[in-house]
């Protein structure tokens, strides 16, 4: 997989290190030119490809050959800018997929297909999920928005008396619009199937629509 991405901070370094040890193709697009020249010269990180480019100005984002990206990351740290790129990413390059960094929380409303965005990630939100995830049992935390906040991924842990305890997933009839993802159990992931039957702790990932989300936390959780 050919990954371009835009903004070598802190952020976008990390991502690119761990996606070249995965064994993608990883170009990191920056607009210092300082900061690429020390890169270079210090190689780091190892077997990603810099470019020295304004990733809001489509003739320079260009030399990073673009189009031939199958995902683009826009992680600066500014809003504005990832939306650009985001834009530029969709409407100029047709990259298949583009996923954008929100460092305001506000802004997060922007962050949809109009803008080129496939998938938004919010840090504030992911941690705030995260938390409530370690001291909520009972109820549906949200984890992930994606399409604008049309789907979602989201997590319940199953207690003792939850509907679905005890039930395999053919006969919960979960709505459409919803699937079970995953169901993690003492610390191992199970891949469900329909026969997978759900026992209390179970923590349950589900994507699912917004309109039938309601319905899914009646089917898991009463």
């Amino acid at each position: 997989m050919r990954v371009v991405i835009a903004g070598a901070g802190s952020v976008g370094t990390f991502i690119a290190t761990d996606l070249v040890k995965a064994g993608h193709e990883v170009v990191l697009v920056e607009v210092d030119a300082s900061r690429v020249a020390e890169a270079r010269e210090a190689q780091e990180p190892a077997g990603v490809t810099w470019v020295h480019a304004d990733a809001c100005e489509v003739t320079e984002f260009a030399r990073a050959e673009v189009e031939r990206a199958d995902v683009v990351a826009a992680v600066t740290g500014d809003d504005e800018d990832n939306l650009v790129i985001s834009l530029l990413a969709k409407q100029e390059f047709a990259v298949p997929r583009v996923v954008a960094r929100v460092n305001n929380p506000k802004n997060e409303w922007m962050f949809t297909d109009m803008w080129g965005v496939d998938v938004a990630v919010s840090t504030p939100h992911v941690l705030s999920a995260l938390v409530e995830e370690a001291v909520s049992v009972g109820t549906l935390v949200r984890l992930l928005a994606f399409e604008g906040g049309r789907a979602r991924l989201s997590e319940a842990k199953l207690t003792e008396g939850s509907p679905a305890d005890g039930r395999d997933l053919a006969e919960l009839g979960l709505p459409r619009g919803s699937t079970v993802v995953a169901v993690i159990r003492e610390d191992h992931v199970i891949v469900p199937r329909g026969d997978t039957v759900l026992r209390a702790g179970d923590e349950v990932l589900v994507l699912t629509t917004a309109e039938v989300e309601d319905e899914v936390v009646a089917v898991l959780l009463g």
